[in-house]
């Protein structure tokens, strides 16, 4: 399988909301798939050439080069905190061949009749004396009349032509702009209507998506603007048209087929693909409509797997304006473990959910408390019981039998919530609370065994059944935690790669050793 994770723009850090969204969400998906025994590619690439990055330049004083590069080290590094694991990331100015690629797309849309040049009015800053588009402009959005910038309203999720947004302003010096009449390149999607229509009724996606792609279609879909007067980006390769730059939203359509194949080879399969509903009319509709228009035999999406605004105390999380708690703090703060618990259970599915720099903390002493808590308390009867290793006894006994019924309808559950079908992260990190709380509950309940007189095999039969719960939860947790998994694996003597199956929840070999635990498993 392809999965997808939207190129995140490097005019900033990852902060934590954009870890809420497609970035572990994603890793969670390959790594339950990669266990099951799939092939998994998993992709993305860093957006260069969004107008952001050169706008951050500007009132930085540094070059649009120079903030993608820094920006772009210190979002790998996230990546890797949080161990989010991608197979390929396309970088624009590190790929050869990346610009010729999407030149080559674009010329042959044009060549086709597909983009079109149109003159209509583009907001221009005298005082600047710059064309304004995208990040250089702001102003109200003309279907919703929330504040937007350029070509695209995060608040709607329409798109915007820049020369329609209410009291459009410069947004490098704030001026009033002023509307003149620009020759642009457009790509008008109405003509792909039908041929979307019998996608959008295929491939699976939220019905928030649904909604926005319906209305734009009842509404006739509209001409694009796939290229804009400025410096900053891929340059257009249609003659007399030589000043401008390839609409960076445009550019992802080809730089998805980049990231499947550095070389550009056709993919032979549709991707999962997870973005932001801001994101979701290029997933939704322009990309679909670029691909239908180079190559009407291309694999679509199969998947389109949606988070909606994940704020910071009630505001959106914004690298632009600067309101965010960045990822590489949070990771600093409260490690890769807390950091994926608290971005998966409180993960904005199907509605926008708030963030507190506390929830941080309260997620490690979760883990801490109840975790840790119930693993380090059997080691420390192991310990007492066989001087730390795993008892030569196999779990039994009537209230075994129906722990293990509980757990096997737990695994099922999980592996639904791990399912892109029905994929949810945040159900799943509840039933693995679930494992947690219900081996808690039958150890404290079975420690009792061993004040019989006679109650050594049961209490021991108890120790390894906890044992076995401890080796499920090592394995079924693995794609949410896997820094912690991994080391509860390590500890129990298994390999860390096992699938989330009933048949994790076996008993440890007898005489490993399990004990004692000196630090964290989860959350160290």
């Amino acid at each position: 399988g392809w999965i997808t994770a939207t190129p995140p723009t490097p005019n900033g850090e990852l902060h934590i909301g954009h870890m809420a969204g497609p970035y572990v969400a994603a890793d969670v998906l390959r790594r339950f798939l990669v266990a099951d025994g799939a092939e998994v590619r998993m992709t993305t690439g860093l957006d260069d050439h969004q107008s952001y990055v050169a706008v951050r330049g500007i009132l930085d004083d540094r070059t649009g080069r120079e903030v993608a590069d820094t920006c772009g080290t210190r979002i790998r590094s996230a990546w890797s905190g949080a161990g989010v694991l991608f197979d390929r990331v396309v970088e624009p100015a590190a790929l050869p061949g990346y610009a010729d690629f999407v030149r080559a797309f674009f010329q042959k849309l044009h060549d086709t009749g597909a983009i079109v040049a149109r003159t209509r009015p583009l907001p221009y800053c005298v005082p600047c004396d710059r064309w304004l588009y995208e990040a250089y402009v702001s102003g109200a959005c003309p279907h919703c009349g929330a504040g937007s910038n350029g070509n695209a309203c995060e608040v709607c999720g329409r798109p915007n032509d820049c020369g329609d947004l209410g009291d459009p302003r410069c947004v490098p010096c704030g001026a009033p702009a002023e509307l003149r009449d620009q020759t642009r390149l457009y790509f008008p999607l109405a003509p792909f209507t039908e041929q979307l229509t019998r996608f959008w009724a295929q491939v699976a996606m939220p019905p928030h998506l649904r909604v926005l792609c319906e209305r734009m279609a009842a509404d006739g879909l509209p001409e694009i603007a796939v290229s804009h007067p400025g410096d900053w980006g891929v340059p257009v390769p249609v003659p007399g048209f030589e000043d401008q730059r390839i609409y960076v939203w445009f550019e992802m359509a080809p730089g998805y087929l980049l990231e499947y194949d550095p070389v550009g080879a056709r993919p032979t399969e549709g991707p999962v693909q997870f973005f932001g509903f801001d994101n979701g009319y290029f997933h939704a509709v322009l990309f679909p409509a670029e691909f239908l228009a180079w190559a009407p035999d291309l694999p679509l999406p199969r998947a389109f797997l949606v988070n909606e605004f994940y704020q910071l105390e009630g505001k959106k999380f914004s690298t632009s304006r600067r309101h965010a708690v960045w990822a590489l703090e949070g990771l600093a703060t409260g490690g890769s473990d807390a950091v994926r618990y608290q971005v998966l259970r409180d993960r904005p599915t199907g509605r926008q959910t708030s963030f507190s720099p506390t929830d941080l903390v309260a997620a490690r002493q979760h883990l801490h408390d109840r975790w840790n808590g119930w693993l380090a308390d059997l080691c420390e009867q192991v310990v007492a019981e066989t001087g730390g290793t795993a008892p030569d006894a196999q779990p039994g006994g009537p209230a075994w039998e129906t722990l293990h019924g509980r757990l096997g309808r737990i695994c099922a559950e999980l592996r639904e919530a791990y399912s892109v079908e029905a994929f949810d992260p945040r159900r799943a990190v509840s039933l693995l609370d679930e494992v947690v709380a219900l081996a808690t509950d039958y150890g404290h309940v079975h420690r009792h065994e061993r004040d019989r007189p006679q109650g050594t095999p049961a209490y021991r039969a108890a120790l390894a059944a906890q044992l076995a719960v401890a080796s499920a939860l090592a394995a079924w947790a693995a794609p949410v935690l896997p820094q912690g998994a991994a080391r509860l694996s390590d500890r129990l003597g298994l390999p860390a790669d096992r699938p989330v199956t009933v048949a994790a929840l076996a008993p440890v070999p007898a005489g490993q050793v399990v004990g004692p635990v000196t630090e964290p498993i989860f959350g160290g």
